[in-house]
């Protein structure tokens, strides 16, 4: 399928356009980092150290990654980010990043954080969905358990009620405020209960239109046939899906695990393979858009302009509320702005909170694109074109 003509990746002053000189220069500097890996990785390695030891580095962190992959570190502190990104018609999606204590009390004020973050989306025309973890809110040995089938303790199935219940009233909310709420992916071992509860969730409140979505991790094999088999359920019960399409985030994770215990791994065998199954997953919702609503997460370029031609073919208009791309802040500008100029809907997630509790969201962050074959070095080839383009156009 040719790219879409209307769309182009590599206009650098669209793609920057809301970044100054000096916020340029510094975003040159990190993505620099970033690509080298022994630098990166002995970067990283420091951090970390100087975090442990309480050593006073938190200001550095906040004047550099922090403040380049982040909103803020309150809600209230994401306010400027959100309204200067809304400038350029790039909306935010507020993800409470903070990897919170692993107890009852940890979970509830998570949750409160989350429901939080739609009475600002209330307030915001910037806003336009809302987004939680299920760790963020119970115990990964409690899902993994429930995963396996094991006979749950009294006091797990209370655990699991309060779960439960936290993901109901987050979702309530959202039906009551329609707002629609992400629901992020986990790792393979956890995934199934977490579907379970997103399904549930839909079939309660997507009667009629997506307010609950899912999350589709494209570089797990068999994901087209869970996509299709939700799709089936869906139609079956007479609601709307919400799918939200990425590539994934755990994958080393993933194969040194079923390596370890020795089951066959669940990630795709190559990249070609995750590729492939991604962009036969917009071309399955698309194709039923009637009753699915997509957010592409994604930092592929291709899989962008496939979305975006895939939108053109069945004469979708590209602010079509159905379809959503989404990028991360700080990451694949080129992406989001351009997409966002030529009228399609965009959102970045602008992930928010103290430095030292966002710190292992950053340092993920770090090694994802020092591992993603050439994603920092796109990054940093085009902020190297722009401020080389501003540099001739002032001299």
């Amino acid at each position: 399928m040719e790219i879409n003509p209307s769309v182009k990746f590599d206009d650098t002053a669209t793609a920057f356009s809301y970044k100054s000189d000096s916020e340029l220069k510094k975003a040159s500097f990190i993505f620099t980092v970033v690509n080298n890996p022994f630098i990166s990785k002995l970067s990283t390695r420091a951090v970390k150290l100087a975090m442990s030891l309480h050593l006073p580095i938190k200001g550095l962190v906040r004047a550099t990654v922090f403040e380049h992959f982040c909103g803020g570190e309150t809600i209230e502190k994401t306010e400027k980010a959100t309204q200067h990104l809304g400038e350029f018609n790039v909306k935010t999606i507020l993800d409470y990043s903070v990897e919170g204590k692993k107890t009852e009390a940890g979970f509830d004020a998570t949750a409160k954080e989350i429901l939080e973050t739609f009475d600002k989306a209330g307030r915001s025309a910037n806003i336009p969905f809302c987004v939680f973890k299920m760790t963020g809110m119970a115990h990964t040995a409690l899902l993994e358990k429930i995963q396996s089938g094991q006979t749950l303790s009294k006091e797990e199935e209370a655990a699991f009620a309060k779960v439960k219940a936290r993901v109901e009233r987050i979702c309530a909310k959202a039906f009551a405020m329609s707002i629609p709420v992400l629901i992020d992916s986990e790792e393979t071992w956890i995934q199934n209960p977490i579907d379970a509860l997103a399904y549930e969730m839909m079939a309660k409140y997507n009667r009629a239109k997506a307010i609950v979505f899912n999350t589709y991790q494209m570089y797990r094999t068999g994901m087209l046939t869970n996509l299709r088999e939700a799709f089936h359920t869906a139609t079956m019960h007479n609601y709307f899906l919400g799918v939200k399409l990425v590539r994934g985030a755990y994958m080393e994770k993933e194969r040194a695990r079923a390596t370890a215990i020795g089951y066959l791994t669940p990630i795709q065998p190559s990249k070609e393979d995750t590729d492939d199954a991604f962009n036969k997953a917009l071309t399955f919702c698309v194709d039923n858009k009637q009753r699915i609503s997509i957010v592409c997460g994604s930092h592929n370029e291709y899989s962008n302009q496939y979305l975006a031609l895939l939108m053109q073919k069945h004469n979708m208009r590209p602010n079509d509320e159905r379809i959503w791309f989404a990028q991360l802040l700080g990451m694949s500008d080129n992406i989001s702005f351009n997409l966002a100029k030529a009228g399609y809907n965009v959102a970045k997630y602008v992930p928010y909170g103290p430095v030292e509790s966002v710190m292992p969201y950053l340092l993920r962050r770090a090694s994802e694109n020092t591992s993603v074959a050439g994603q920092s070095s796109r990054e940093l080839s085009l902020i190297r074109k722009e401020l080389a383009r501003r540099k001739k156009q002032k001299a």
